[in-house]
Parts: structure tokens; C-alpha cells; sequence
């Protein structure tokens, strides 16, 4: 069965990576960053992308449409901003259920920062599935950790899922793997040593447990780095020096703490290898370090697919 989805706010791509590897469609993605745009449009060329603001975005022509997904900005309520919620400017969840109400998919698949399930949120989110209910769908949220599904780090992240009534009662949220994720040191030893650094077998055995969250970069703070002073410190206790992203894998005579690469970070967000991103470094890296990542977004989008099919099998008659 061919399920659709359209996507807002899509970034470079992650949740839709991992929505079509569970099995949707995208018909049309929409991203406000020229670069990002020009990601998605570099990795898969039939993939009909809208750039521009979701405040002058219609859905109306997407009625019915199996899936409706996004990652809506995260500043409003990270805590490493000022957590303003709806009082920031950035909020784009009350756009999100107008192109709900607009397109009236069966599913909905949001995500967001961890900090948005802080006690100071609670009627928010609370308003989200009431709002949701109203549309006609049974709504809840979960913290997934994307170590659980075989990504190097942490990453918490809530996500919204909600489906109409019918198929609602058939979703489950995936359930963690049985095996650990690779470490920074296995998933990234082949890229340190891509250049014959003699120390990357040392670096590897140090570098022996699952990343920080990356943070993506601040269009407000000047360049890529790998976070504020508490995430730099835990790359540090990894041997990874979070002051910036390298231009290229450590030389063969490299002495001290290397940096990721923008590779390298892909790989910690769990996108494969043949993602391509497009910009400079620090517009590449901004697209990975705010990034869904694939894994995550394929475990629920599977499970969302398994319910919605589910729901579409005709109903045996009794006799």
C-alpha cells in the first residue's frame, strides 16, 4: 500500500530520510533555508521541495493525505534559550495544526527539543492534543532517546504522533533494540584514520561511550562548534576538541584532540554516508547538528505506517 506525506520545516532532510525508509512518499517538503533546500534537492531529485516561511504555506491541496510530519523550531522551548513558548516569535506549532485542519492527514508526526515536557509547558502540550481532539484524532507524546535506536548519542527528543480515531488504536511506539549503539570511537575510527593518523586506534579506545547531543549552530553566535561549555567538556572526556568542526580527517603525524568533521557529525546523527549536504562547512553543519535523526524518525514512522494500514483492512463480516 503506497502511503504519502508532506513535511514541514524539513531541515536537511532527517525525518524525511527516515519516513521514507519506512515506507512514505514524500509529495512535497517544505524548508524556509536555501541551503537546506538545496540538500534535499541534491539527495533525491524527485522530491517536489517548497522553500519559504510555513506562515504563507497553504496544505489545502494535500486533503487525506496519509502523513503530515515536521519538526517545527526548537528556540522557544530549549533550554538553552529563554523558553518563551508561545510567546516567541519562532513558535510555529499553531501553524502547523492550521495545515492540519487544512489537509486532514490520517497520521501527524511532530518533534521537538526535550525541554518542551518542563512543568512550565505542561498546558501547552496539554492545548496541543486538546486542539488535536477537536480535528478529530487521538494524540499523545513520548521522549525517545535516539541511543535506542542504534544512533552514537544520546539525543532526546519528544515526538508527537496522532491518528484519526480508526487507526489510532493500532499505533505502538517502537520499542528500543536490544543492542547498544556503536561508540563515537566505532562508528567514527574509519573517518579519524582516513589519513593514516597514527594515533586513531588510541583516540578510538578512548573515545568508548555514545556522543553528547550535537547542537546545531546559532545563525546569532558566529560559526560551528559542538555546544556550550558542559557538551564541550563531555567531547573532551571522548578526545574530541568541540571548538569548531575540521576542514579534514587528522593528518598521519596529528598530535592533540581532533575535531569532527562535517562527515563525521553526520555520522554521529545517524545519516549515512552518501547524504549530501550543501553549503560551506558552518551552514553544513547548522543542517546536521538541527537534524531529526534518520533512525528515529524510520522506528516511528514504521510503526505509524503499521497502524494506518492496519486500519485500512477491511473488517471481516461474521456470518
Amino acid at each position: 500500500m503506497s502511503l504519502n506525506s508532506i513535511e514541514i520545516c524539513a531541515g536537511a532532510g532527517g525525518q524525511a530520510l527516515g519516513l521514507e525508509r519506512a515506507g512514505f512518499d514524500h509529495v512535497n517538503l517544505v524548508e524556509i533555508e536555501a541551503p537546506a533546500c538545496q540538500t534535499l534537492r541534491i539527495n533525491r531529485k524527485h522530491w517536489h521541495v517548497t522553500e519559504g516561511d510555513i506562515r504563507h504555506y497553504s496544505a489545502e491541496q494535500w486533503q487525506g493525505i496519509e502523513l503530515f510530519a515536521g519538526g517545527v523550531p526548537c528556540p522557544p522551548f530549549s533550554k538553552a534559550g529563554k523558553q518563551l513558548g508561545d510567546q516567541d516569535e519562532r513558535d510555529l506549532f499553531p501553524e502547523a495544526l492550521r495545515l492540519v485542519a487544512e489537509c486532514k492527514p490520517q497520521a501527524i508526526m511532530l518533534e521537538n527539543v526535550r525541554g518542551l515536557l518542563d512543568a512550565i509547558f505542561d498546558e501547552y502540550r496539554t492545548n496541543i492534543i486538546t486542539d488535536l481532539k477537536k480535528l478529530g484524532y487521538l494524540a499523545e507524546w513520548r521522549l525517545l532517546n535516539a541511543s535506542d535506536f542504534g544512533v552514537p548519542q544520546l539525543r532526546p527528543r519528544v515526538v508527537f504522533v496522532a491518528l484519526k480515531k480508526e487507526a489510532a488504536s493500532y499505533f505502538n511506539w517502537p520499542s528500543p533494540l536490544t543492542t547498544p549503539p556503536p561508540t563515537v570511537g566505532e562508528a567514527l575510527f574509519d573517518l579519524m584514520a582516513l589519513n593514516g593518523w597514527q594515533g586513531a586506534k588510541p583516540w578510538q579506545e578512548r573515545a568508548c561511550d555514545i556522543a553528547p547531543t550535537l547542537v546545531g549552530g546559532s545563525k546569532k553566535h558566529g560559526g560551528p562548534d559542538l555546544g556550550p561549555t558542559r557538551a564541550k567538556k563531555a567531547w573532551a572526556s571522548l578526545g574530541v576538541d568541540g571548538m569548531g568542526i575540521a576542514d579534514g580527517s587528522p593528518a598521519q603525524d596529528f598530535v592533540g584532540m581532533p575535531r569532527l568533521t562535517v562527515r563525521m557529525a553526520a555520522r554521529i546523527q545517524g545519516f549515512p554516508d552518501d547524504w549530501q549536504f550543501s553549503g560551506k562547512k558552518t551552514a553544513s553543519y547548522r543542517q546536521i547538528g538541527n537534524a531529526f535523526p534518520p533512525p528515529v524518525a524510520c522506528a516511528v514512522g514504521t510503526q505509524i505506517r503499521a497502524a494506518l494500514n492496519a486500519a485500512a483492512k477491511p473488517k471481516l463480516k461474521r456470518a
